[in-house]
This record gives C-alpha cells, sequence and structure tokens, in this order.
C-alpha cells in the first residue's frame, strides 16, 4: 500500500502546468480609446466657444432669470401644457378611430377615412389654424338643426380654433399610427378570438389593441413632444400660450430676444420632463416583448461614470 502511494506523482501546484512548470501571471492591458478623448475635447472646445460667442452679445441675462417664474409666463405655460394635453388626447381618439375605419371592409367608412388623412397630412397645421380662426367669414351661423345653433364668432373662440387645429391634424398622423399598431398583431389571433365566439369589438378592444401598445406607445410619445412645440403656433390665433405671453412681456418691456430665451427654456424642461415619462412608459410596455428591459436613466449614468474608475486589480 505504501510502495503504490509513493509511485503516485506528487500534485501539482497551485498555477502550474501538468509537468510542473508554473504558469506566467498574465498582464491585462486595457485598450486605449483615443477617439473618445479626442471627440470629448472638441465637444467641450465647442461648447465653450458657443458660451463665449452668447457671452459677447446684448443680453441682459439678469431680465432671463427675473421673467422666468412671471406670473404671465406661468399662466402661458399652463395654457401651453392645456392645449397640448387636450389636443392630443382629441387626436388619440381621432387617431384609434379612423384607423379602424380604414381598416374596415365596408368601402365607404374606408374612403372617408382616406380623405380624412389625405386632407389634414397634405395641408400645413398653420394653415388649417387660420381656416378655422377665420371660419366666420364664410358662415355666420353653426346651424346644427334642432341640436344646435350658435353665431360662429361665439363659438370659434381662441381655445377652440386651437383645438381644432391641433386636434384634427394629429388625429390623421394618430391614425397611420394606430394603424400601423394593429397590422402588427397577427391575424392568427383575431380568427381564434372570432371562433370562441368574440365579436369584433371585443376583439379589438382585449386582443389586438393591447398587443398593438408595444408599437403605438413610441410614436405616440414622439407626436406628444412634437405637439408641445407645435403648439407654439396657435399664437397666431389669439390664444395666450407660453409663446405669445413671452412675446407680450419682450414687446412691451423691450426685451424681445430675452423673453425668447425664456420661452425656450420652458419648452426645453416641458420636452424633458414628458421625455422622460415616454421613457419609463416605453419600458413598461416592453416588458412582454423583451426579455431584459433597457436600463433607465439612472443606470446608464451609473455605468457611464464606472467607465472613468479603474479597479485595483487593472491599476496594480
Amino acid at each position: 500500500m505504501t510502495d503504490k502511494l509513493s509511485k503516485d506523482p506528487a500534485p501539482t501546484p497551485a498555477g502550474s502546468g501538468p509537468s510542473g512548470t508554473p504558469y506566467e501571471a498574465i498582464k491585462a492591458i486595457p485598450v486605449r480609446h483615443y477617439g473618445r478623448w479626442v471627440s470629448g475635447v472638441v465637444v467641450v472646445a465647442l461648447l465653450g466657444w458657443l458660451v463665449y460667442a452668447f457671452s459677447q452679445g446684448n443680453i441682459i441675462w439678469d431680465t432671463v432669470g427675473d421673467k422666468l417664474f412671471d406670473p404671465s409666463i406661468i399662466t402661458g405655460l399652463w395654457n401651453t401644457i392645456l392645449i397640448s394635453i387636450t389636443a392630443m388626447a382629441l387626436g388619440l381618439v381621432l387617431g384609434v378611430l379612423f384607423a379602424v375605419m380604414r381598416l374596415s371592409k365596408n368601402p365607404v367608412t374606408g374612403a372617408v377615412a382616406w380623405l380624412y388623412i389625405w386632407f389634414f397630412r397634405g395641408t400645413p397645421v398653420y394653415v388649417q389654424l387660420l381656416i378655422w380662426f377665420n371660419l366666420a367669414l364664410i358662415f355666420e351661423f353653426i346651424n346644427l338643426g334642432p341640436i344646435y345653433k350658435n353665431e360662429t364668432v361665439d363659438v370659434m373662440t381662441p381655445f377652440m380654433v386651437a383645438l381644432l387645429g391641433l386636434g384634427l391634424n394629429e388625429g390623421a398622423y394618430m391614425a397611420e399610427i394606430v394603424r400601423a399598431g394593429i397590422q402588427s398583431v397577427d391575424e392568427g389571433q383575431t380568427e381564434a378570438a372570432h371562433a370562441l365566439g368574440m365579436s369584433q369589438t371585443k376583439t379589438m378592444g382585449r386582443i389586438v389593441l393591447p398587443q398593438a401598445m408595444r408599437v403605438i406607445v413610441p410614436p405616440t410619445g414622439n407626436e406628444f413632444i412634437n405637439m408641445l412645440k407645435t403648439s407654439s403656433l396657435v399664437s397666431a390665433v389669439q390664444y395666450t400660450e407660453l409663446l405669445r405671453a413671452s412675446s407680450n412681456i419682450g414687446s412691451t418691456a423691450g426685451a424681445v430676444m430675452e423673453m425668447l430665451f425664456v420661452a425656450s427654456i420652458w419648452y426645453l424642461v416641458l420636452t424633458s420632463v414628458f421625455s422622460v415619462g415616454q421613457y419609463y412608459l416605453e419600458r413598461r410596455f416592453a416588458r412582454g416583448s423583451t426579455r431584459n428591459l433597457p436600463p433607465t436613466p439612472w443606470q446608464r449614468v451609473r455605468t457611464n461614470l464606472a467607465t472613468f474608475k479603474r479597479s485595483p486589480e487593472a491599476s496594480a
């Protein structure tokens, strides 16, 4: 027993090969990305040049800070949010309606939906706003028979003009977005729902639309952010939103450029806030289609900051 054990080879020491030759320590050399540093320096230089250029202009920056929270500006900001949300809600309802109409096998509803989309997508939203604003020039009264009758001037208030101009235009774009989302759902699921006895309305509301939301939500968020910026056009129809409120103060106080900067700052704040909301909404609807959810903005910041820190093993 002792002789047999003495003939066995000695155990290989840790960190050595089968023949007893020790392995050499692996020295990891990190890859140097010189392009990143060069591009970073160029971007910082351009930003510095831009700040320097604006600092040389005849701009009273104290006025920008003083008027940023002016009551008139806050009122215009609220009106911008209000008209954007209401017009987007109207556009979403019309988009779903006309998308279903266009996908219908009824040739009449399909033709009406196509004409609606063709007209409101084919003409500028600014022109549509002016048409609604000047509607009283051709229709003195809005007469719907026994249902409703009133003077057009009393009906077409600045808010109503802005709502119709933005909402009807947005409905045409949303109709195409919703139609693409509905068509992305496999037709076999619709056929299976019909085989189970579900009506067309229940199939659309319970089977098709919930799955189509993954396709509908991302462009809808982009459309809403675009709506926030497009709402500045309603200043032409006497609706006091953010841009018009800023312009009124700028013209009376002699600070036109300063007030335009105030409006730009608030537009950037609005779009940034709603962009974050859009991101988390898209992340929620992506849970059923992706195995790993995309990182949140805070997780991305932590990852980027970690790239600038070298681990103790690498520094050693």
